[in-house]
């Protein structure tokens, strides 16, 4: 176990450097791409963006300018905006940060209790009314855009139903450090909002790993022995099935702690990671851009080898080097 974890954990950093060099890359080798024009103005003499690009270190050969980028930005973390000059890049990473995990893991907790509990409702019934109308729900809440749903429980909430929902705040963000009550009153509707999309994935594809667990032979041999339908599901045929939700959440909350929430971000209000992605990106902000990417890339790298590490803990064959 020990060997295939760190052996997980290299290809980790492998991958994690990988990412780092092709953004570098992307963003300062490709051909009419000028950083130092973007600092200096559109309109700056030659001889002013040669001393910005001195200043800089932008004159200086590739790989010299991703090693300082790198040391800067991990090593010494002083590496500066390009748009507000003087402004540190981490920060700001920092300060979103807690924004966005706020929002994520409240909206995991949700989507997956819902989940789990109507896959397991679904599969222990198939067949009856209320398995189609669980499957329905989830077709329904994947289908449903999570920008308009959001627009859509703002508008009632804050307006037409306003008498009702008085007790619920704006859209804003109040840490947990300032207020713990405010800041999930202020987060309940994102949490909602977002859990509503993945909350019907997860369902279904519980449900389908499910019914086909129970026609395992591990299975007929439980009936066998006397065990009942239900200890079957939950102590047996639900283990083996979580393999596939563990895979998906591993990837989903990567994704979305790196800023795959920026949707849901932006309806609410909340500054998190994916607005500032989305700020940067507008801007292009390059240093910005590369620590938010950096930042996105590593939770992903994380999650999917934590993934891999929870696999052989559920599926001991998964720890076998062919």
């Amino acid at each position: 176990m020990l060997t295939f974890v760190v052996r997980r954990l290299v290809s980790a950093i492998l991958v994690m450097f990988s990412i780092s060099v092709m953004v570098f890359l992307i963003f300062f080798a490709t051909p009419g791409v000028n950083p130092a024009a973007r600092i200096a103005g559109r309109s700056a003499s030659p001889q002013v963006l040669a001393q910005v690009s001195a200043e800089f270190g932008l004159n200086r050969p590739l790989p010299v300018r991703y090693g300082l980028m790198m040391w800067h930005l991990f090593v010494k973390q002083d590496l500066t905006s390009y748009v507000n000059i003087g402004v540190r890049v981490i920060p700001q990473i920092t300060g979103a940060a807690p924004v966005t995990l706020s929002l994520v893991l409240g909206a995991a907790v949700i989507w997956l209790i819902v989940g789990v509990l109507g896959g397991l409702v679904a599969a222990a019934n198939r067949g009856k009314w209320i398995d189609p109308l669980i499957m329905f729900g989830g077709i329904a809440a994947v289908s449903i855009p999570v920008f308009w749903l959001g627009q859509v429980v703002g508008l009632l909430t804050q307006t037409k139903f306003h008498s009702v929902f008085r007790w619920l705040p704006g859209s804003g963000y109040v840490s947990f450090s300032q207020s713990p009550g405010q800041w999930a009153l202020h987060l309940l509707l994102p949490w909602l909002t977002l859990a509503t999309l993945y909350a019907g994935v997860y369902a279904r594809v519980l449900r389908a790993e499910l019914v086909n667990a129970m026609n395992e032979d591990y299975v007929r041999t439980a009936r066998a022995k006397g065990l009942s339908e239900r200890r079957i599901l939950v102590r047996h045929a639900l283990r083996c099935s979580l393999i596939s939700v563990v895979s998906l959440f591993g990837l989903d909350f990567g994704s979305l702690v790196g800023g795959a929430a920026l949707l849901t971000e932006v309806v609410f209000g909340l500054p998190g990671i994916g607005m500032l992605t989305d700020t940067s990106l507008q801007n292009l902000d390059l240093p910005v851009i590369m620590a938010c990417v950096m930042y996105g890339a590593f939770f992903i790298v994380v999650a999917s080898a934590v993934v891999d590490v929870l696999y052989a803990v559920l599926d001991p064959r998964v720890r076998v080097v062919k």
